[in-house]
């Protein structure tokens, strides 16, 4: 393929996707809620109004007020403060664990199909046994082996996303592998090697970035949860998880810290599940055409 054609055939596409995402309007609520949540990680230390590792018993418990906007924690720490800071840690999770999991589970997932065999069958028999466990429940064994911080984190969450990659890149390979270009390659003498990265992934990648931006809210919710149980990344930084796990102590007299790490959880997953439903219809024909 010169590079011409190249350039012919990623235009069309460009194109479609970028019509696809203006006809869904809720793509763009995504969009923006998620620009605004990474933003606000980005500059974190000048948006956040105090220190979030500063404590001051004096301040402990302080409902939202005009000097805490929402409020302070048992430690007399700024709520607002550790919300933004904990968003880096959020962010930095789910995007690291979900390209560990996107890389090593398209990788799999293509040498399966296109190999076959002996070697599909075992990974597919070893991508079974991760499915037949829950995904929290295997993050948590693996963090608890582990031990918690930060790299740990995002290996667990990682491993356990790793399954859902390997079988999407599988299925498309094998019906890709079949396909007169591919053939055409592998009569020129081209290798199995080039045959999959250069041939076959650019033609099934758009599936794994659609499940890419599902799975990340996947993986912020697995944080956040193992950082609830005290598996996370160890204080006193800031993660979503931990300060939920931190106010459920005292929910029925200071309700906001609780409420305010689960709404931004419940705000992120919400985004980037409207991105990554907006990035399947527009990539998916058969979707484009039934809401055409």
């Amino acid at each position: 393929m010169s590079a011409a054609t190249a350039t012919a055939s990623v235009t069309p596409q460009t194109h479609a996707l970028w019509q696809a995402l203006r006809r869904n309007r809720l793509s763009w609520v995504g969009i923006g809620l998620l620009l605004l949540i990474v933003l606000a990680a980005v500059f974190a230390p000048w948006l956040a109004p105090h220190d979030p590792l500063q404590q001051n018993i004096a301040y402990r418990l302080e409902p939202p007020s005009a000097q805490f906007w929402l409020g302070t924690d048992s430690y007399g720490r700024d709520v607002l403060s550790r919300l933004i800071h904990g968003a880096r840690v959020s962010l930095l999770v789910g995007f690291v664990a979900i390209l560990i999991a996107m890389t090593i589970g398209s990788a799999l997932g293509i040498i399966a199909g296109y190999v076959g065999g002996l070697i599909d069958q075992f990974i597919m028999g070893l991508v079974d046994v991760l499915l037949s466990f829950p995904t929290l429940l295997l993050g948590l064994m693996v963090a608890a082996m582990l031990g918690a911080s930060l790299e740990n984190l995002i290996i667990a969450i990682a491993i356990t996303e790793i399954a859902p990659f390997v079988r999407v890149a599988r299925a498309p390979t094998i019906a890709l592998k079949q396909r007169d270009f591919v053939e055409a390659g592998r009569a020129l003498g081209y290798g199995p090697f080039r045959l999959m990265g250069v041939h076959i992934l650019p033609n099934m990648i758009s599936d794994v970035v659609v499940l890419g931006s599902l799975w990340m809210a996947s993986a912020i919710r697995t944080e956040a949860s193992l950082s609830f149980i005290g598996l996370g990344v160890p204080p006193p930084a800031a993660t979503w998880g931990s300060m939920i796990r931190e106010g459920f102590e005292n929910i029925l007299d200071a309700w906001w810290l609780t409420v305010f790490p689960s709404v931004a959880i419940l705000v992120t997953v919400l985004a980037l599940n409207l991105l990554g439903d907006a990035l399947r219809d527009a990539i998916d024909p058969k979707l484009r055409s039934e809401r055409s």
